[in-house]
Formats: structure tokens, C-alpha cells, sequence
């Protein structure tokens, strides 16, 4: 307050003076003349810089300049010159949903049930679970007395296989469960059969195309248990198989490596003898735009049972002469180790006593040619020899205690055999519309076996000529059908017969809803009565149907 009093009276005793000298100045004359300025009052505001006052804003201007371009004669660095290419958009394939499951029934007991789910994890890992179980609960018609057989069979998996991509390794680890149950054809009352087995796998392999040796190794602890076999209970199995390979570049489009394999075989209940075997398989590779060549060799060897030392090669060679027409031919072989696992695939049915030593391949020399003359069309002629060691195949062997009491079982025994091939195959494609392959391939077989009993029991169920041949349509997206044809004829022999494989179907689904379709499959259409294995008949005509998922 005292502040404005004495800023008032400033301002009076300013004012006071000049007032004053207005009042007794004299009066002009015309010599002189006074002029009186009187200034406007304008005081400094004190504390301005807390007066809030905007700032006239000026608009921007833009000083307009001529463009200037380069009118210099410059030579092209290449002939013809490089010009920035038009952009497009990076094309990426539809995802496909994780998610799997079905479900169908049909006549003879048919089961069909699977279910699948991917998850994608972070950095690129990946894990897939699985499980599927078939089969079948049924009266089948026996080949030669036509009388009824109460037959099932029902095969159960389930698996789990997880993948980690780190930086330049994959590291892998997987699981798997398998369960057969069925019964035998003559067995008494209460023998049945069932497979029980499993694996774990630990697996790692470089994926850096810059390491200085690529390199993948796995080990494997397999199980495997058959209930019922001649005379032997819980028969088990247990091997733990390790491989590994190292390879490394020697100059450009060479490289040289090496592979393992080991198998150490246990056996419990069964009176089989356990062994060790192991492989290796030297290499040498070269490629370039016309030429893949691989020079090799597999070296074989098992330790306490089996073929001290067998060797045989592994050489390929393909030519490519002209776009997509390719020359090829190869000599190959190698172990196929008889184990619990490879007998049930070969023959459910059969029995493993004696113990059986690996099949080897001694020789697979085959010419071929691949051509695509028009987009969507492969042509694929080929031709060779086979040379086996140690075959398999399946005889029927009485079993009891007494003739009274005895029964038909099938033995799995061995022999050395070859066979002359030549084949064909095609196949076209049409925008996801129209598909169709056909394929044939015709063997001449023979046996090393002197007798000729069993000589024709050996090749009796060889194929002596098998033809494929499928076709799928679908006319609009929601609509897939498919039709196909498969015949096997078997090796004529004068006291040995079996029927030629003849196998007409069709099957087709429908998406009734988004994701959720019915699916339909009908086999054997001509009803036609033929065997996988000796003396057991397949289902005459036979149907599945039900509904998949996806999600």
C-alpha cells in the first residue's frame, strides 16, 4: 500500500513543475515563439515478465528454388543398365491352424480316431503332440475252409516331439508310445498278442551353413515288449541306438564326411543273445548346376552275434542336362537290423524264434530318368538290381505239444534273394484342383534255397508286378474326392498260391462348416478275397466315416 502512496506522489510533484512553468511563461511574440512538448505517459510496469502476453506468430514463408537436374553424360556400369525394380509385397503362404482331430466308425468295427496340436513357442520353438488309434473287431472268411473268423486288431500311438532353434544348433527331444492288441488265427483259447513299445530321443544338429563342420548326433533308448511268442512269455527288448555324422567343405561344391551308427541290443525272457553292432560311412560329395555326386561306402560290423564284416557301397550320381530333364543312377545297400520293431512291421503274425540276424542289402543298382516336360507334369522311368542277404519271409509251422493239441503258426525265416526291376511313375498337378499318379513297377524274383519247397514258400508272397494309381478332384473349395487303385500279384509258384492284392476304393469330405468337415472312405469295393500274410484274410468291402476338426 505505502508502495502506490509513494509511486502517486512521484507522479504530483512531476507533474507540479511543469504545470507551474505553463502558468508565468510570457506571451509569443513574433521574433519568438515557444514550443511546450508535452510527453505521453507511458511508465515501465514493473515485474512485466508475469504479464502473460502471447507473441505475434509470423507464418512461415517458403522461398521457392529451381530444380536442378544432372544432364551429364554418364556410361552404364553394366550391360544392360540396372533399373530399380518395381516393389511388391513379400507373398506369404496362409498360416494353417494348429490344431487337428477326427473321429469315424464303420462296418467290420472299423475305428479311426486322431488327434494333433502344434504350439509355437517363443525363439522359434516348437512343440507337436500326437495320437491316433485304428483298427478293427470283426468276422473275417478264411481263404481255403470259408469258415468265420472272430478277428481284432487295434493299434494305439501317442507322441511328443519338442524342437528348440537357438542361433545356429537345433536341439530335439521326443517321445513315443505304442500298443498293439489282436489275436492269433489257430491259437487256443486265451493266447492273444500284445505289442508294447516305446522310445525317447535326444538329437542335436548344427544349422550355421558358416560353421567350419556341420554336424548332427542322437541318441535313442527304444523298449519293446511282445506278450506272446513260441513257448516264451513277455519276450522284452531294449536298444540303445546312437548315430552321428560330421561333415566339412574342402573347396567350393566339395565336401567329405564321415557317419556312425551304433546299436546295443538287450534282450530279457526269450533265451536271444545280446550283441553290438556298428556302422560307418565314409563320403565324398560334390555339386555344382549340372552335377550331384556321392562316393561312398558302408562299412558294417557286429560284435557277440550276426556277420562279423559286411561292406557295400553308396555311390549317386545326377545329371541335370537340360531345366528340369535328369539323368540319374545309383549303387547302394546296407544293414537292415531284424529287431522286434521291423519283424512286427514286416509280419504281426509271426514268431521270432530262432533269432534272427540283420538283412543286408548288398547291392541296389538302378538307372533312372526324370523329366517335367510341362509345368505340373514328373515322368520318372527307372530300372535295376537288387541283390538281399539274409531276406525275410514268413512259412507256416505246426506248434503243440501233440498233434492233438498242435496249431499253425508263422515262422519268420531268412534266404538270400534278388530280384530284376524296372518301373515307371507319373503324376500332374493343377492348381490345387486336379491331381493324378500312377505307378508300376514289375520284380523277377529268385532264392539261393536249393529245395524247392521252400525255395516257393520264400517267394510266394513276393510282388512280382504292383500298380498304384490315385486321382483327387475338388471342384470347389468346401468338396475333395479321390479314387484310386492298388494291385499286387504275387510270384507264381505250382504247389504255393495266393491271390493278387486288388484294392478298389474311393473317399471324399465335405466342410460343412468352417473348419468342421465329414469325411467318408469305402475299401475293397469288388469284395475281392486276398492275404497280406500267409493264410490271414483282409476285409472284404469295408467302410469308415465320420468327422474332423480344425482349430
Amino acid at each position: 500500500m505505502k508502495k502506490i502512496q509513494y509511486i502517486l506522489a512521484g507522479a504530483a510533484f512531476i507533474a507540479f513543475p511543469l504545470r507551474a512553468q505553463a502558468q508565468h511563461q510570457a506571451k509569443d511574440s513574433t521574433m519568438n515563439r515557444t514550443v511546450v512538448v508535452e510527453q505521453e505517459y507511458n511508465p515501465d510496469i514493473m515485474d512485466a515478465s508475469k504479464v502473460n502476453v502471447l507473441p505475434k506468430v509470423e507464418p512461415p514463408t517458403v522461398s521457392k528454388k529451381e530444380v536442378e537436374y544432372d544432364a551429364t553424360l554418364m556410361p552404364a556400369g553394366e550391360i544392360p543398365a540396372a533399373t530399380m525394380q518395381a516393389y511388391t509385397g513379400k507373398e506369404i503362404q496362409q498360416k494353417g491352424l494348429p490344431g487337428y482331430a477326427r473321429l469315424g466308425y464303420g462296418n467290420y468295427g472299423n475305428l479311426d480316431a486322431r488327434a494333433n496340436y502344434l504350439f509355437t513357442l517363443p525363439n522359434r520353438d516348437r512343440l507337436n503332440l500326437t495320437f491316433h488309434m485304428n483298427g478293427m473287431d470283426g468276422k473275417l472268411n478264411l481263404p481255403e475252409s470259408k469258415e468265420d473268423w472272430k478277428s481284432y486288431y487295434y493299434r494305439t500311438h501317442a507322441g511328443m516331439d519338442y524342437v528348440h532353434s537357438a542361433k545356429k544348433i537345433d536341439l530335439n527331444i521326443a517321445g513315443h508310445f505304442d500298443l498293439s492288441n489282436f489275436n492269433f488265427l489257430e491259437a487256443p483259447t486265451g493266447v492273444k498278442q500284445k505289442f508294447t513299445s516305446g522310445d525317447v530321443h535326444f538329437g542335436i544338429k548344427s544349422t550355421d551353413d558358416d560353421f567350419l563342420l556341420q554336424f548332427k548326433a542322437e541318441t535313442n533308448l527304444l523298449f519293446y515288449e511282445r506278450q506272446y511268442d513260441f513257448g516264451a512269455q513277455d519276450s522284452k527288448e531294449g536298444i540303445v541306438r546312437t548315430k552321428a555324422e560330421v561333415s566339412g567343405a574342402i573347396s567350393e561344391g566339395q565336401s567329405i564326411g564321415i557317419g556312425f551308427a551304433m546299436d546295443n541290443v538287450f534282450y530279457k525272457n526269450n533265451g536271444l543273445e545280446d550283441y553290438t553292432s556298428i556302422g560307418l560311412n565314409p563320403h565324398y560329395r560334390y555339386e555344382n548346376e549340372e552335377w550331384k555326386i556321392r562316393i561312398g561306402a558302408n562299412v558294417d560290423m557286429a560284435l557277440n552275434f550276426g556277420k562279423e564284416i559286411r561292406v557295400s557301397p553308396d555311390v549317386t550320381a545326377q545329371y541335370n542336362f537340360s531345366g528340369s530333364y535328369i539323368l540319374y543312377a545309383q549303387a547302394k545297400g546296407g544293414k537292415l537290423q531284424n529287431d522286434f520293431r521291423r519283424i512286427g512291421n514286416f509280419c504281426p503274425y509271426g514268431q521270432v524264434t530262432p533269432q534272427l540276424d540283420a538283412t543286408y542289402e548288398q547291392l541296389n543298382a538302378a538307372l533312372g530318368f526324370k523329366a517335367s516336360p510341362v509345368d505340373g507334369l514328373w515322368l520318372n522311368l527307372y530300372g535295376g538290381y537288387q541283390d538281399l542277404k539274409d531276406e525275410l519271409y514268413f512259412s507256416p509251422v505246426s506248434y503243440g505239444y501233440s498233434e492233438v493239441d498242435s496249431y499253425q503258426m508263422l515262422g519268420i525265416v531268412q534266404q538270400n534273394m534278388s530280384n530284376v526291376y524296372a518301373g515307371a511313375e507319373v503324376s500332374y498337378t493343377y492348381k490345387n484342383i486336379f491331381g493324378f499318379t500312377a505307378s508300376g513297377v514289375y520284380r523277377n524274383w529268385d532264392a539261393s534255397e536249393k529245395d524247392e519247397l521252400e525255395k516257393e514258400k520264400a517267394l510266394a508272397y513276393k510282388p512280382a508286378f504292383e500298380a498304384n494309381f490315385r486321382v483327387d478332384i475338388r471342384p470347389v473349395p468346401s468338396v475333395q474326392i479321390n479314387l484310386g487303385y492298388q494291385h499286387i500279384s504275387r510270384e507264381k509258384m505250382e504247389s504255393v498260391k495266393a491271390n493278387a492284392v486288388s484294392n478298389l476304393y474311393v473317399g471324399g469330405s465335405y466342410e460343412i462348416f468352417k473348419h468342421i468337415s465329414v469325411y467318408a472312405r469305402a475299401n475293397n469295393l469288388l469284395n475281392k478275397d486276398y492275404q497280406y500274410y500267409w493264410g490271414h484274410p483282409t476285409e472284404g468291402f469295408n467302410f469308415v466315416g465320420g468327422v474332423s476338426f480344425l482349430f
